[in-house]
Formats: structure tokens, sequence, C-alpha cells
């Protein structure tokens, strides 16, 4: 776990400028063995050495290395919830259970107990659930053959919350709407996909707020059709709303096009100059910045991918690159300093 950014937050792939990234996660239980919140010191131990050896047998390919939450740092902790490798619960509260997997490029993670047994992600930059569900698909196999998933012939794969029975895959899409947002339509847009099995998330999924305009969509329940048709569906809603979003933008262009470049103008000046920036300013003000970039209001390209930067402002991974804990004043000293250095060239 020793790279700058993750692979899926290079800002490529299909709809990039609006899709952020596809991740792909399946949630799997071993037989035999109490859910996470069930089990006992014994079973817990017994559980990570299982997983751990099954990591280590995976073909030298995968490049997927296997750590205990115990071992790794807070820090080190936080910044892979920062990085989307990990979910903010795995880290709610280790004890001696939880364990991570992650490979060389950041494109796949393994949760260990979180809610359960095993939570096989991969990522991938822009659009393409298929895509990540295949390389999950290849690793869920792989790691069959050594580990024994509960299964059931009618339930399918056995998990923590029923709404994950069945295929167990959870997909899901993280798009930056601003646009969508200024113009008011992304209630609406949202009421009609919780009416069709689209459930949407903040920035870092259940519970989390939507900061700089970042939304995650995913299913809702697994069970009843294939994977491949729960990923060809969310792909199909995320396209939809990828073309409510560009609708949106060109209205905004062609309607309060002198409003829209004066916020964009502004939230440039604000973050090439401000001395002091809390990590939800930050991102507010990035994601104007990327909006006018998109539409051309702004000619400068933005130094690093704009995944990159929204991680790049996030409160652990500004320690991490420092080297040590810091005081928040002193975070948003050094964040508004990272970004107008960045901003301006001068890296």
């Amino acid at each position: 776990m020793t790279e700058r950014f993750s692979q899926w937050m290079n800002g490529t792939g299909p709809e990039s400028d609006i899709v952020l990234s596809s991740r792909v996660r399946l949630a799997r239980n071993l037989r035999g063995i109490p859910f996470p919140h069930r089990m006992n010191e014994e079973q817990g131990r017994a559980m990570l050495d299982a997983v751990g050896k099954a990591i280590d047998a995976l073909d030298s390919r995968w490049n997927v290395h296997f750590r205990r939450l115990n071992d790794l740092s807070r820090l080190e902790r936080q910044v892979l919830v920062e990085k989307h490798l990990v979910s903010p619960l795995l880290i709610q509260d280790p004890i001696r259970f939880e364990g991570v997997a992650v490979d060389d490029r950041e494109d796949i993670s393994i949760m260990v107990n979180e809610e359960d047994h095993l939570r096989i992600q991969v990522l991938l930059p822009g659009l393409q659930l298929e895509e990540a569900w295949q390389v999950a698909n290849r690793l869920d196999d792989v790691l069959e053959q050594h580990l024994d998933f509960a299964c059931d012939e009618s339930r399918g794969y056995l998990t923590t919350w029923p709404t994950n029975l069945g295929t167990g895959l959870r997909a899901s899409a993280m798009l930056h709407l601003p646009a969508l947002v200024m113009t008011r339509q992304a209630p609406q847009v949202f009421t009609t996909l919780a009416q069709v099995g689209i459930v949407v998330r903040g920035l870092y999924g259940e519970g989390s707020e939507a900061l700089g305009n970042i939304f995650q969509i995913s299913n809702q329940v697994s069970l009843g059709l294939t994977e491949e048709e729960l990923c060809r569906n969310l792909s199909a809603v995320a396209q939809q709303i990828v073309g409510r979003e560009r609708g949106a933008r060109e209205h905004l262009k062609s309607s309060a096009g002198l409003a829209l470049a004066d916020r964009v103008g502004r939230a440039w000046g604000i973050l090439t100059n401000a001395r002091v920036m809390t990590s939800h300013e930050a991102l507010n003000l990035l994601s104007d910045v990327k909006l006018g970039i998109d539409l051309g209001l702004i000619q400068e390209p933005l130094p690093y991918a704009f995944p990159q930067l929204t991680v790049m402002t996030r409160p652990a991974f500004l320690q991490m690159e420092v080297g040590r804990d810091l005081a928040p004043e002193e975070r948003d000293q050094i964040r508004a300093s990272t970004l107008r250095t960045h901003l301006l060239g001068k890296h």
C-alpha cells in the first residue's frame, strides 16, 4: 500500500468527465463460521488465517498483499478510506479480526470481517462496470478454490444483510453531478432512481455526505438477477444520468453563462489565493473549477486528475504526505498551500 494514487483515480475511461469510477463488490462468507459480529476470538483468528493463506496462494500476477488492520497506523487506515479501498465501517472500531488485501495498482481490495467475512472489490476509472465485474469474477473463482463460501441453492450466497443475498454483488458508479445540483434537478432524478431500485449515497457510501457534488449510485438488491444483468442495468442508468448532467451543463452555459463563469472564476481565485482552507470547502471549489474546465470556461488544465485532487486534499492523506499528525488549523494551512502550489504550476 505504497502507491500515492490508486489507478482508478487517473481520470481515464469512458465518460470519465462525469463518471469518476466504477466499482463491483462481492460479499462472501465462509461456511460454518458465524458472521463477523457473532464471532469469538478463536473464530476471528481462524478466519484471518484462512483468508491470509488463500491470498498468499494467489498467482503472482494478482500482486495482492494482505495486512491485518491492527498492523496499520490510524492514518494508514484512514487513507485507505479516503482512497475508497475500504469502507469507513471497517476501520470504525478495529479490534482483532479485521484485515485488508490490496493489489499493487490499488484496483483490487478485499475487506476482511467488515459486515461479511470477505468483501471483494474492484475499482476502475470511468464507466467500466462490466469490466470490473470480469476482474472480480476471476478473483472470486480463484479464492473459491481455497475458501469454502456459504451458498444456498435457492438463496444464493449467504450474507449478513438480506439485500445482498443471491449474487452478493453490489455495483456502483461514482459521478460528478454539479450541474444537476445547481439546476435543482438532482432531487427529482434521485427520487426516480429510488423507484427503480437504485440507491444514491454520498462520497464515502452509506451515511456520508455528497461532498464536491460527488454521488454514488448502486443496485439495492442482488437476488433474482445475474451479475451481468446487474452491471448492465446500472451501467444503463449511469448513462442516462450522464445525459441529464450534460444537458444541465449546456442549459447553465446558455441561460446563465455570466453567473456560471463568475462562480467558476471565484472558485479558481479562492483556490489559488487562499491561505486557509477546510477539506469541505476545497472539494466544493474543486468541483466548480472542474465544471469550468469541462465547459471551456477555464483554459488551464488541472495538474492532476479530479479524483486525485479530491483525495490529495483529504485530512489523512495530507498528514501522510507531511509525515506527521497535524492539528486541524495546520492541516487547513497546508491544504491551501498545496492547492496554490499545484494549481499555479509551481509544483
